[in-house]
């Protein structure tokens, strides 16, 4: 017996057409496209001159050997990378496959891409020769030549960074809290250098965490960052206060949580001259009065601004872990993640204003 097969009308899918990822492209931009927004707002060229100062051999001789790819599309692929929470092997697979990304690269369908390995070592090189640093610097000044980092208040936090979790004996341990990781594995070269010997475990609200902090300050109005410092995960967020503040914060109001009250800190404070909104802590025997309490409301109004940026660092950006080894290392990419949140931010400013 024979089956029949009832036939149904669906769409024709068509044949690839001469304009097609131009209408992709408009079709992107119509519902939304942020790399579209982002490359509008900003001109990545403005650190052309760091990247290529601080990377390129001007002292060659000739002109033989391979050529480098231009150092500001590997730079926005660091963003990308940020931005989406991407390995390197990922990046560069979804540079292959996305339309978006190509257009914000500049790249056509017939170029060469990057591989993971040549993104790794434009990483590697930023990180060591502390040209990520610089560029945080370099768009800070920016964002306050354009009057939005604009110094009425600084929040500070901090963040925990994770990094991958070690498998070591206590004695390893041991030996590694007391400074002396280096010491270790140093026959097997292969294994030590996936060893983290920089990296500390702390806990916090009975949440255990392994790896790194990232200390921000945070301009209270913009909710931009004009500073950071990183640190292993077991450092206490005050301990990175005098490191934050600076000469420019004087007059301000500072807000914190209660994390940063103290007489140590309250004297860092008072030495950089602002205004102290810290919350207020309350003790054994001694709790916050009815007035402190509801000062510490007043202020928290302003101080949980600070948690949106992390927020969209650990929601938007999956960047609150590291997939690398070393202080160095964690440092470059915390400071590359602080740039990309400032980059996106400067353009929702621009876009919203």
């Amino acid at each position: 017996m024979i089956k029949l097969i009832k036939m149904h009308n669906y769409k024709v899918t068509g044949k690839k057409g001469l304009f097609d990822e131009h209408e992709t492209a408009e079709k992107l931009s119509s519902i939304g496209n942020p790399l579209e927004r982002l490359d509008l707002a900003i001109d990545f060229e403005m650190f052309r001159s760091t990247l290529e100062n601080g990377l390129l051999n001007t002292d060659k001789k000739s002109n033989a050997g391979a050529k480098p790819f231009d150092v500001v599309t590997m730079f926005k692929i660091l963003i990308l990378q940020r931005f989406y929470g991407l390995a390197d092997k990922q990046i560069e697979y979804q540079i292959h496959d996305r339309l978006s990304f190509k257009k914000f690269l500049g790249l056509e369908s017939g170029d060469k891409v990057p591989d993971e390995k040549t993104i790794w070592l434009f990483r590697e090189t930023l990180t060591k020769k502390g040209i990520i640093e610089k560029i945080f610097e370099e768009f800070t000044l920016f964002l306050e030549s354009k009057e939005l980092i604009v110094n009425e208040g600084k929040m500070i936090d901090a963040s925990f960074t994770v990094a991958p979790r070690q498998r070591n004996t206590k004695e390893e341990n041991k030996m590694i809290k007391e400074g002396r990781g280096d010491e270790l594995w140093n026959e097997k070269p292969k294994k030590k250098r996936h060893k983290d010997i920089d990296a500390r475990w702390t806990k916090k609200n009975g949440e255990t965490f392994y790896g790194y902090k990232n200390h921000a300050k945070v301009d209270a109005k913009s909710k931009l960052i004009d500073n950071y410092v990183v640190t292993d995960a077991s450092v206490h967020d005050s301990q990175a206060l005098d490191t934050l503040l600076t000469e420019k914060d004087k007059g301000q109001a500072l807000y914190a949580d209660s994390a940063y009250t103290g007489e140590e800190q309250e004297k860092t404070i008072k030495r950089h001259e602002l205004i102290n909104k810290v919350h207020e802590k309350g003790y054994r025997n001694k709790p916050l009065t009815e007035e402190q309490k509801q000062n510490n409301k007043s202020k928290s109004k302003i101080r949980a601004r600070v948690e949106h940026v992390f927020g969209f660092m650990e929601q938007s950006m999956k960047g609150l872990q590291l997939k690398s080894i070393g202080l160095v290392r964690a440092t470059g990419i915390i400071g590359l993640i602080n740039l990309t949140y400032n980059i996106f931010r400067f353009e929702q400013i621009i876009r919203l204003s």
